[in-house]
């Protein structure tokens, strides 16, 4: 009888692996009571495995679409029309913090240009916060941008906003106390089993029309971004959609945590203690300087510590969200702070960083050595 051959080369093979030295992650953190151990566990165990092994993880773009439909949708579950009226009185607040954000991002992106002996404006587009894969795509359509130096900048900031803020959270800093965004968002009334399957089997299709609309459309992360406005839209209008079972927000979060895991290519980068110190100590100071933009919200609007930390963390909607669940924080004033941030980003600065990039490449043309190819 012949011996069942693995191909370790195969998607399937190296999928496995992923899931397994994921699952490896996350037990870890558990153990050590680390915050967010479904994402911040996998993230790191890959990262690790990553660096310090030859082996070639693999995780599909659409498994990590499913999971942000996941989180999208319990986002979208905590809009209210009570929030909604906060959303829109805070409106004028949340352009000036977005502009003040952005302002010093390109400030910093001066230093750290300098520093690191790269062109201003590819820095300035790693430097912005809120769009990593809309700001890489950026890159990619602008001659003589350095993808690399973009990619690896944005990576490290997503990184270390994960990583820093529930640990800032966690720490004597803020009175929170450790729970699960499961137990955050399983509440719900007792209705009879077939209802309630026909609501999740609903929902789910709502979800899915949502994300794909929003694709279509060209929305910045459409499989999150479709599902919190679809679903937030039918919560105002009073038609609730059932909780999701624990394990599956689990299953989401770690699918999120994966996929960041597998981002980062070190291999890529030239003077890599050099630019990984700079991008740290830059990812570190853009933390701080949104800790104090938080402090100026709690007195301008009474908003919780917790909830406008979350708020005004140059992080992701997503990630935010996720923490702010954790930490039963306000998820709809986080989501919405964080989805302005986001969709102003991801609309305003493209073609304000191509406007620069113009007037740049007239005023100093770029170097041979920073092309790439097209």
């Amino acid at each position: 009888m012949e011996k069942l051959k693995v191909n370790k080369d195969s998607n399937s093979f190296r999928l496995f692996l992923t899931v397994f030295i994921g699952t490896i992650g996350v037990i870890i953190f558990l153990q050590i009571h680390m915050p967010l151990p479904w994402v911040l566990g996998p993230m790191s165990a890959l990262l690790i495995s990553s660096k310090f092994t030859k082996v070639q993880f693999y995780w599909p773009a659409r498994v990590r679409n499913f999971g942000l439909i996941i989180i999208g949708y319990a986002s979208g579950l905590s809009f209210t029309k009570d929030t909604l009226f906060k959303t829109i009185q805070q409106l004028p607040w949340m352009m000036i913090m977005t502009a003040v954000l952005i302002t010093f991002c390109a400030i910093s992106a001066i230093f750290v240009s300098k520093f690191m002996g790269v062109d201003y404006p590819s820095v300035l587009t790693g430097c912005i916060p809120g769009g990593l894969t809309q700001m890489v795509i950026l890159g990619e359509e602008m001659e003589g941008m350095n993808l690399t130096v973009i990619t690896f900048l944005q990576v490290v900031r997503l990184m270390l906003i994960v990583f820093c803020v529930p640990l800032l959270i966690y720490s004597p800093l803020y009175s929170v106390e450790k729970s699960s965004l499961a137990t955050t968002l399983i509440r719900t009334a007792e209705i009879p089993l077939n209802l309630l399957i026909t609501k999740i089997i609903l929902f789910i299709i709502i979800s899915l029309l949502c994300a794909l609309l929003a694709k279509k459309f060209r929305f910045p992360t459409p499989y999150l971004l479709g599902p919190i406005l679809g679903i937030a839209v039918l919560n105002v209008s009073g038609i609730h959609g059932p909780t999701l079972s624990p394990y599956l927000l689990d299953i989401a979060q770690f699918s999120v945590g994966c996929y960041m895991g597998l981002l980062l290519k070190l291999e890529d980068l030239q003077n890599k203690v050099k630019t990984i110190s700079i991008a740290i100590i830059n990812g570190v100071i853009l933390i701080l300087f949104s800790l104090g933009l938080s402090f100026i919200l709690i007195k301008m609007h009474g908003i919780g510590a917790v909830t406008s930390f979350l708020a005004m963390a140059p992080g992701g909607a997503d990630q935010m969200g996720m923490i702010a669940a954790v930490v039963s924080a306000d998820v709809s004033i986080v989501t919405s702070y964080q989805l302005f941030r986001m969709l102003f980003i991801n609309f305003a600065i493209p073609p304000m960083l191509k406007l620069f990039y113009k007037y740049y490449t007239k005023v100093k043309p770029p170097e041979g050595d920073l092309d790439c190819e097209g």
